[in-house]
């Protein structure tokens, strides 16, 4: 899995994964020690990661977790951008993304199926569809993650239009088949997902200057977003004027210009996506903290509501989000069984039977065969028994990894993402991640995880993530119940403590409930 998420990475040469400064190790010594340590690790020992570099390998037992990991966590008043910033420029610290230092990360897919659930959710809610025909998605960003938005909307019959400034992402987005056009104007662009045909579009430009454009002309888009690295304002945002070449020089001689300018340049976005609004037009933040980054510049920018309080909580709530699993083999049969596996087992649910077939059928390979698939407390850990009762019959050649994204139902707190606007105000409680990894690790879960922010998301995040492994024996069977439960069912705990009535109906035998009856009294 470390090895995967540098081959689907963004610039493997420097350890980045994704958006801009998310890596899978510290440097390249603790990358070699690290895997030289993975080599050698035997049953009962646990290898313990610091800030993506090994600390030691620890005597535990045969059902500890094989790796802890813990990344730039740091006390309330460090956990600022210049600290953070300073300390990366030193050497002491990295920015582990999500699924990046935790190794899970398989590529454009980890956020495929949630764009496609969120893009589902908007045409119900929004446009009392099921169907994105006609319609057309304004948006930007084409890398590791925003590659994604164009094949989501693809899959729902929804047009897109997706503004990128790095013609090397446009060319392989392309190239794996993930756009079907790239337009040489705005004009072309705009002819081409006007037309109706369930056409994705890429051009090549600034977010900021082509969303002010389209803002400042008469064509209105049906849904307006964003998934450009806006997190980070000095190194995941291009600001308008600057060339990339120019950019790289500038950030490294004057970094304060940078955020200025980069700031500014999101701004003007906001500003166009507010007018977008104003015209008919759904806009919605995708989870980059693009409002953040310019409170102090655009009054109403939270006009524009989060994907997450405004689409897809009710799921969470059920403890349903982005789950997923890894074919350890590299064998696209494998991942067929598994497919299988899980469109046939929850004829209740047929929307999953829907996914898996579509994903088949149109999500070009990436990396190790994987699939990301939204599936909910006690559904996860049903499928990953199955699989491992199939690796132990010999249906499945070898293990197979399960893991989710770290924004699940109980694995984040983020304010401005995934626990925004949480209805009993908790939404920067970060009890429930830390909580989550110290069940995670009693579960005896493979890899546990527990990360904070950094960049633009310092001070903002604390996330919990976990690693799997269905190897075919009774042991594993064990612990991929147990783990699986106990992560699923503390985010609809976490969901009925903050009263939401969609969590409480989702309680189940193994789930005891005791926030109400505490609060009664």
């Amino acid at each position: 899995m470390l090895e995967n998420v540098l081959e689907v990475g963004e610039r493997p040469e420097d350890l980045v994964v994704y958006a801009s400064l998310g890596k899978a190790a510290r440097d390249w010594p603790a990358y070699h020690a690290i895997v030289a340590a993975l080599r050698e690790l035997e049953e009962d020992q646990t290898l313990v990661l610091q800030t993506g570099r090994p600390i030691g390998v620890l005597r535990t037992h045969a059902h500890a977790p094989m790796v802890v990991s813990a990344v730039n966590n740091t006390v309330g008043r460090w956990a600022t951008e210049e600290r953070f910033y300073q300390r990366m420029r030193d050497g002491q610290t990295i920015w582990g993304g999500l699924t990046a230092a935790a190794w899970q990360y398989i590529g454009r897919q980890g956020v495929l199926a949630g764009t496609y659930e969120l893009l589902r959710e908007v045409l119900r809610r929004d446009f009392a569809a099921t169907s994105g025909e006609g319609r057309w998605l304004l948006t930007a960003g084409l890398g590791g993650m925003g590659s994604a938005q164009p094949i989501s909307a693809r899959m729902l019959g929804l047009s897109s239009l997706v503004v990128e400034a790095d013609p090397a992402k446009i060319e392989k987005s392309r190239a794996a088949g993930g756009v079907d056009a790239v337009a040489a104007t705005l004009d072309e662009a705009l002819a081409l997902v006007r037309a109706g045909t369930n056409t994705a579009v890429a051009l090549l430009g600034n977010a900021s200057t082509v969303f002010a454009e389209i803002a400042a002309g008469v064509v209105t888009p049906d849904i307006v977003s964003d998934q450009t690295a806006a997190h980070d304002a000095l190194y995941g945002y291009l600001p308008e004027g600057l060339t990339p070449a120019e950019w790289h020089e500038l950030r490294e001689k004057d970094p304060e210009q940078v955020q200025d300018r980069a700031r500014r340049s999101m701004a003007r976005q906001v500003n166009a996506m507010l007018t977008l609004a104003d015209r008919g037009a759904v806009a919605f933040e995708n989870g980059n903290n693009l409002r953040v980054q310019v409170e102090s510049l655009v009054p109403g920018a939270d006009r524009i509501p989060g994907f997450m309080p405004a689409y897809l909580r009710p799921l969470f709530c059920r403890g349903i989000g982005p789950f997923r699993w890894v074919a350890l083999s590299g064998s696209e049969q494998d991942l067929s069984v598994t497919d299988e596996l899980a469109a046939t087992l929850f004829p209740e649910r047929p929307e999953v039977a829907e996914w898996i077939k579509l994903a088949r059928d149109q999500i070009p390979p990436q990396g190790l065969p994987a699939r990301s698939c939204w599936l909910g407390h006690g559904e996860r850990s049903r499928l990953a028994v199955a699989v491992n009762q199939a690796v132990r019959a010999g249906r499945i050649s070898a293990p197979v990894l399960f893991s989710r994204d770290h924004l699940d139902s109980a694995g984040m707190t983020h304010p401005r993402i995934g626990t925004e606007g949480m209805r009993d105000g908790s939404d920067g409680v970060t009890d429930w991640p830390l909580l989550d990894a110290m069940l995670l690790s009693a579960a005896g879960a493979d890899l546990v995880a527990v990360h904070s922010g950094g960049g633009g998301y310092a001070g903002w995040m604390q996330s919990a993530g976990v690693s799997v492994v269905a190897d075919g024996s009774l042991a594993a069977e064990s612990r991929l119940r147990l783990a699986l439960d106990l992560d699923s069912g503390l985010g609809v705990l976490r969901h009925a403590t903050a009263g939401y009535p969609e969590a409480e109906a989702a309680l189940s035998p193994d789930l005891t409930f005791l926030a109400k009856e505490n609060d009664d009294a």
